[in-house]
């Protein structure tokens, strides 16, 4: 028995971790369909980032977030620009983002959103948005990943105690991305598909070194003009 349940525990954990990456790709495939129909409602443009401050708090791309202290702060995913696309909730997590881990330090009084969204998609305010429908290769241009950040400066993490958190953007320039998927990172494109990703060379935050947060090849993340 002893060396049965040596052979079966490693066949089962890597189910149990197939099954997680699965169900992250789809994840990402219905918010990939979601992004199609809020492009094709409004004339192919990206939607903001960030929004209007309101009741105490600030809207963002994937919902209200309370101000005030982290780990307290009240979400509200009906607020959020892909909300009125999706069948309620339960797409926007990734099974493979442990919300149950020591070292996690949670944004909102739960889980709100596991990933993050192409920051060179949401114009800034002072340009118009991005035009999905004229870009040449949507097929080669991320629309969201997984996505994580490390936090060292917003209690209870600290210099000495950084802790893995949430977070809502990737970009070229910080290590946004988690790659949580045995080293890499499930990104769905603008044309709809879904595929993994390795990290940039060298781009890993060594201060969480078994949390794999990184950053993005810049060819798969820049708006070609």
């Amino acid at each position: 028995m002893a060396i049965l349940c040596a052979l079966l525990v490693p066949t089962l954990s890597r189910g149990k971790t197939s099954a997680a990456r699965i169900k992250c790709v789809s994840n990402l495939r219905q918010l990939g369909l979601a992004a199609q129909m809020y492009w094709d409602d409004n004339g192919g443009k990206a939607f903001p980032w960030r929004g209007a401050a309101l009741n105490g708090g600030q809207v963002y791309w994937f919902g209200w977030l309370e101000n005030g202290p982290e780990g307290e702060r009240r979400f509200d995913a009906t607020q959020g620009a892909l909300y009125p696309y999706l069948a309620g909730r339960g797409i926007e997590v990734c099974p493979s983002f442990n919300y149950l881990s020591p070292h996690l330090k949670l944004k909102a009084t739960g889980a709100s959103y596991g990933y993050g969204y192409n920051l060179h998609l949401a114009a800034p305010p002072d340009k118009p948005p991005v035009n999905l429908e004229k870009l040449p290769r949507p097929a080669e241009l991320v629309f969201l990943a997984d996505a994580a950040q490390v936090n060292t400066f917003q209690v209870p993490a600290s210099p000495v105690r950084p802790m893995l958190e949430e977070f809502y953007y990737i970009n070229t320039n910080e290590a946004t991305v988690h790659f949580r998927h045995a080293k890499a990172a499930n990104a769905v494109f603008c044309d709809g598909h879904v595929a993994p990703e390795k990290p940039l060379e060298g781009s890993l935050d060594r201060r969480l070194p078994k949390q794999f947060i990184g950053r993005l090849r810049v060819a798969i993340l820049i708006v070609e003009n």
